[in-house]
């Protein structure tokens, strides 16, 4: 009999498809980065790199238990992880006080992470450093609306983890069922441990409808560090850590590139913070290139370090993963024109802004030059720049990172 055309298209089709892909490092920026590669298989490794703030303002009194980071409503949010019960709003631009929300009735045991969806705010109670023998686990959840009216209706997600059986005091600082960083997705929690034993951190997995819940173990990752706070953008496939070392050496780790939430399956790139002995507790971003971070007030011995706020720029670092096409969800582009490009002493932005803020920053995602436009179109000198690769970005967050050379 013979066999139909279509099948054999169909066969030959399939078979040349499992013949070219090919698993590898996919990441341009990574030292193995394979060019060949359509399949990322998490093996990208890269060199050692450190950051600097681009800006940092010191923070009121009030806040030198900031915790929790959250951007919402257009405003960047914290919370203290000890009785506070407030939720307060940071004038980005100066680090001062804007307003704040009482979630009455609400008891602070260790908040410690902050995150939102459309129509909840969920607060982290799981800090559990103190003895690692907390029976109360929980996630508050407040209604957006009942919270900004005054009245918060609130209900809690209570939890515990499956592999913790011994609930004997640990002592402070001695445990791994500590926990300071939690993101959400459609219909989970994801938890990142901080394992003070280990240095390591676990994921667990939560339902985010209200109940009593053992969490779900999903896998453990050697962090060498101590995870404290967590930010994503589900749409991009992109995670960003913040935690500290043993010695009060912050870091952050971005996870990004991986499928369907495994979070540690795609690439996996630990950059230092320049921020000696400080404590980073709070990261939050709005569009996945900027980021907030705050640390908590620190005092040991001759050490005296102030409660911050610090933004930090990961242009170089994201840019061009997020400004690719795979797994990528586009933001529909607006009016906007940068030439020429490369270039050599003056750069020529056209956009249809006519309020629009820029900022350029160097491979090391240092601020190198940044301004605002009030017309249609504008000029910007750069002949102070040296010759190398830069990335512009903007205020408006339709307008996608461009990458630029100065020859």
């Amino acid at each position: 009999m013979k066999t139909p055309t279509l099948i054999i298209s169909l066969i030959v089709s399939t078979l040349a498809t499992a013949t070219h892909a090919q698993p590898g490092c996919t990441d341009p920026l990574a030292n193995n980065y394979n060019a060949a590669a359509t399949i990322n298989d998490g093996s990208c490794h890269y060199n050692s790199v450190s950051i600097s703030p681009s800006t940092t303002f010191t923070l009121p009194p009030q806040l030198s238990e900031t915790s929790g980071l959250l951007w919402w409503n257009n405003e960047l949010w914290t919370n203290n992880d000890d009785t506070d019960t407030h939720l307060h709003a940071i004038d980005t631009s100066n680090g001062s006080l804007l307003q704040d929300y009482d979630v009455k009735w609400a008891v602070n045991n260790d908040w410690e992470d902050l995150d939102a969806d459309t129509t909840y705010l969920y607060i982290g109670d799981f800090g559990n450093n103190v003895a690692g023998n907390r029976t109360n686990l929980k996630i508050i959840r407040v209604e957006k609306a009942s919270l900004i009216a005054g009245n918060p209706i609130i209900d809690s997600i209570m939890f515990s983890y499956p592999d913790q059986t011994n609930f004997s005091s640990a002592g402070a600082n001695n445990t791994n069922f500590d926990c300071e960083a939690m993101v959400l997705t459609t219909d989970s929690i994801y938890l990142f441990t901080k394992q003070w034993v280990s240095q390591k951190t676990t994921l667990y997995a939560l339902s985010k409808t209200p109940g009593t819940y053992v969490a779900d173990s999903i896998t453990t990752y050697n962090v060498q560090g101590l995870i404290t706070g967590a930010v994503t953008l589900q749409q991009k496939q992109l995670t960003v850590l913040c935690g500290y070392t043993n010695l009060v050496q912050p870091f952050l780790y971005l996870l990004y590139d991986y499928q369907d939430n495994a979070f540690f399956n795609g690439n996996k790139r630990k950059i230092n913070i320049s921020l000696p002995f400080h404590q980073i507790e709070g990261i939050a971003s709005e569009n996945g290139l900027d980021y907030f971070l705050t640390n908590e007030s620190l005092v040991q011995g001759p050490i005296s370090i102030a409660p911050k706020l610090n933004k930090f720029s990961l242009y170089s670092y994201l840019g061009n993963y997020l400004n690719s096409t795979t797994g990528i969800q586009q933001q529909k582009p607006s009016q906007f024109n940068v030439y020429p490009n490369p270039f050599t002493d003056v750069l020529h932005i056209q956009s249809a802004n006519t309020s629009i803020k820029y900022f350029i920053a160097d491979v090391a995602g240092r601020i190198v030059s940044k301004g605002s436009f009030s017309s249609i179109s504008g000029s910007l000198s750069t002949s102070d720049l040296s010759k190398g690769v830069y990335f512009l970005t903007t205020s408006d967050p339709n307008i996608q990172p461009v990458k630029l050379i100065k020859e």
